[in-house]
């Protein structure tokens, strides 16, 4: 199976996916505009930083899994890989710790402007007066927006300093906020009422665009420290300006909406990164969590190899059938086959199937999902076939 990295990562996954037969080629420094000229007869992509766009996945025939590796998929077109056939998957939660990490590096640095007094001290400049004016973080409270894995990371982070944390997220409640020691707020604007400092970590989607507004700002306090370490999409990033012109807040970020796609580029909005404390994207990029991210990639690309189904898949469509044919039978040449024939002859597609071989080889159960329920007549034939033990159909919520 022939493999391409796209971007950097861990030299031992390439090695350990050689190890599992694939040919591999490293391209570390290929941009999205680059990709559909290489990707060629590649079979599995693998990217981290790079976006897969929909010319790359129309120039890759070959093409049926691409692993993302880290959490967000928001960089790979998923209609355009979904409607090829092209499993998308990604390596969830392998970054937690060094995303987390970063952020408390953030609210540290917002509060004592570690950046703005290295920059002077670089020119020259002891300006000790000016950088002793600083609220401190023990004791205020950190609200913190999406309560994920890297949220819950973080609040840990921050009650080691002794912060009071709130959080909002859709699936927090009042009882799961009490067993954490935090404080629940009902909506988003009610948390950035409270808080001395916000950190966000909301997954980029239709529903999160542009979710952290004007009207969120404006609830938010004079001079609090923001943060963001999620996704550029999340934040207006001109109502974001305005927040810092008109609230002096102080502002720390490491993504951007349209932000560079590759590892070195230039940035254009310097006005907004001589506004905050900014880093390029680098949340996930520690050691520890290049080398966790590789494990995973690995593990899925083995699942991939060993049953044609990867972990971590995030485009399987959710809605199952509700029309399940079960059919047991001896496992012998083709008894399915003649199942599949009586299915086509009704027109009835097979949206999902799994053949279950026993132990000892002589039976299995077979079960297919399909888009509409079989007539009795079809059924009953199917019973009479040779080589058939029993055939049980759940209709809808019927049995």
């Amino acid at each position: 199976m022939k493999v391409l990295i796209a971007d950097k990562l861990s030299e031992k996954a390439a090695s350990a996916l050689q190890d599992l037969g694939a040919e591999v080629t490293v391209n570390p420094d290929l941009s999205a505009e680059d990709l559909p000229g290489v990707i060629g007869d590649m079979e599995v992509l693998i990217v981290r930083s790079t976006k897969v766009l929909a010319k790359t996945i129309e120039a890759a025939p070959s093409l049926s899994l691409i692993i993302r590796a880290g959490a967000g998929v928001n960089t790979i077109d998923l209609d355009m890989a979904s409607s090829h056939g092209i499993h998308v998957a990604n390596c969830p939660g392998k970054n937690t710790d060094a995303v987390a990490e970063l952020a408390m590096g953030l609210l540290i640095a917002c509060d004592r402007r570690i950046v703005d007094a290295s920059m002077d001290m670089r020119n020259g400049k002891w300006r000790k007066k000016e950088y002793q004016k600083s609220n401190g973080l023990k004791t205020r409270t950190l609200g913190i927006i999406g309560f994920g894995s890297i949220g819950k990371a973080l609040a840990r982070r921050a009650q080691g300093m002794d912060m009071n944390v709130a959080a909002w997220s859709r699936s927090l409640t009042e009882e799961i906020a009490e067993e954490l020691d935090i404080e629940y707020c009902a909506t988003p604007e009610q948390l950035a009422q409270k808080a001395d400092a916000v950190s966000v970590h909301l997954a980029a989607n239709t529903d999160t665009t542009h979710f952290i507004n004007s009207g969120f700002f404006n609830s938010m306090r004079n001079g609090a420290i923001f943060v963001n370490t999620s996704r550029g999409e999340v934040v207006d990033t001109d109502a974001l300006k305005k927040a810092v012109r008109d609230k002096d807040l102080r502002v720390g970020i490491d993504v951007y909406e349209n932000e560079p796609s590759g590892g070195a580029a230039d940035f254009e909005d310097t006005d907004l990164a001589n506004m905050v404390t900014g880093t390029p994207h680098i949340g996930a990029s520690t050691y520890q969590a290049s080398e966790a991210i590789a494990d995973e990639v690995v593990r899925v690309f083995k699942n991939y190899l060993e049953t044609g189904k990867p972990f971590n898949a995030v485009n399987i469509r959710d809605k199952k059938s509700e029309n399940n044919l079960v059919v047991r039978h001896y496992n012998r040449v083709g008894v399915l086959a003649s199942v599949l024939d009586e299915l086509r002859n009704e027109g009835i597609n097979v949206e999902e199937m799994e053949n279950t071989i026993f132990k000892g080889g002589d039976a299995a159960s077979c079960t297919l999902l399909l888009d509409r329920a079989p007539s009795k007549e079809m059924v009953s034939g199917i019973k009479n076939m040779n080589n058939i033990i029993q055939v049980m159909l759940k209709e809808g919520n019927k049995s």
